[in-house]
């Protein structure tokens, strides 16, 4: 959700006072041209220049020697960043660890605790508390782990590294707002490796934007504050477009018979479809035959769990664009409002290896189609391209990598 920074250091040091810009310019060129060369020994000529570069974007220099001052280049950071590893658990894998008994019992205490809370924030931003409950144990284990390196130091780390220096040197300059606002002291920020901050995760940018003081105390904390923390991830919600009264995510049953390649989250139709299709719910009930749009999800494929996601879903997926995620947390939240427990779907699941999944992606890349990222996990584009050559192979296209569509592929058909 960042966006790039949209002037130069050069240009945004050239507003401020002829004598400072006199003074900074070769310095703040120079940083720039060292922001790239991942010179750790750099790295403090770099942070003048940013120090600089944050005063002309309005932040006080006593904030921003207070934040700043100090800080280092962090190698764990950079090992971190570049350590992450693919997201590659299959719905089942990752909905039966993460939505476990024990998450389902905590949830439904904090759901009884904050009761009151929940009804106020619900009431304001129109997100119910078993979708904000599910999102706060899935992110933060109920504000147990959120993380404890220094966010100011990754996210200077990160800022001066090249991989993606634009999208973080915005998150510093948030921060520092965030700071400057009281919010936080910098060494209250602590968190992951990139610079997430809060029982719900934030990003500094969100954490500016959408933090709001519920409890009353005049500070946005979403640190130590879960009325902060609930209503601040509602605000998000609510500005993502978030539909009060609205369904998110509904577990169905679907016959063998359906049109597949009608299958997808981003396939939105009535459900009088689904229904004149054959789709029911769990307990053998139609679903409704109305207006009432909805795409069908299916994270495992045609023999696997299956959903109805209705247009809150989408919303859940610009929290998270991993399917697998979204799908986990969606359902954790159906759960917690009553719904069953899961069903597997209607027979054996077949589970590609890393390795296989890839090769699908780089074979179809070779086709001309896109596919997004060729890293094993199969995005939108991927479900595309492989619903395409599914349909000419004559497979159901239900946009799920399987043996028979890998070996098509590799016959060249």
């Amino acid at each position: 959700m960042a966006r790039h920074l949209s002037m130069t250091f050069l240009v945004r040091s050239a507003a401020l006072s002829l004598l400072a810009a006199a003074a900074t310019l070769l310095g703040s060129s120079h940083a720039l041209a060292l922001a790239c060369s991942n010179n750790p020994a750099q790295f403090s000529r770099w942070l003048h220049a940013f120090k600089q570069e944050a005063v002309g974007q309005g932040i006080s220099p006593q904030t921003v020697s207070y934040a700043l001052d100090g800080l280092t280049y962090d190698p764990a950071t950079i090992a971190k960043d570049r350590g992450q590893g693919v997201f590659a658990q299959t719905f089942l894998q990752f909905s039966g660890r993460m939505v476990s008994a024990n998450r389902l019992q905590l949830g439904a205490q904090l759901l009884k605790k904050y009761a009151n809370v929940f009804a106020k924030i619900e009431q304001q931003y129109g997100v119910p508390g078993p979708v904000l409950v599910a999102f706060w144990g899935l992110e933060t284990d109920f504000g147990k782990v959120m993380g404890n390196m220094q966010t100011m130091r990754s996210l200077a780390t990160l800022s001066f590294d090249c991989r993606r220096p634009d999208e973080f040197q915005e998150q510093l300059l948030y921060a520092l707002r965030v700071i400057e606002r009281g919010d936080l002291s910098p060494q209250e920020m602590r968190g992951p490796a990139h610079g997430e901050v809060g029982q719900f995760q934030f990003q500094p940018k969100n954490y500016f934007e959408h933090a709001v003081d519920f409890d009353g105390d005049g500070r946005r904390d979403l640190i130590r504050s879960a009325p902060d923390s609930l209503a601040s991830a509602a605000n998000l919600l609510q500005s993502k477009g978030w539909r009060a009264k609205q369904p998110w995510l509904e577990q169905v049953r679907v016959p063998t018979d359906l049109p597949w390649e009608q299958a997808d989250v981003t396939i939105k139709k009535p459900r009088s479809f689904w229904a004149q299709h054959g789709v029911t719910y769990l307990n053998g009930q139609p679903v409704p035959a109305d207006d009432l749009l909805a795409g069908l999800v299916l994270p495992m494929g045609r023999n696997g769990p299956a959903f109805l996601a209705y247009p809150n879903f989408d919303i859940y997926l610009e929290w998270n664009q991993s399917l697998v995620y979204t799908t986990t947390a969606a359902y954790y939240a159906t759960r917690l409002a009553g719904a069953p427990a899961l069903n597997r779907g209607n027979g054996p699941i077949e589970t590609l290896s890393l390795a296989e999944t890839k090769e699908i992606q780089q074979r179809l890349a070779k086709l001309g189609f896109d596919v997004g990222k060729i890293d094993g996990v199969v995005g939108a584009a991927s479900r595309n391209a492989i619903r395409t050559m599914q349909t000419k192979y004559g497979l159901a296209a239900d946009g799920y990598p399987s043996a028979e569509l890998l070996a098509y592929l590799r016959g060249g058909n």
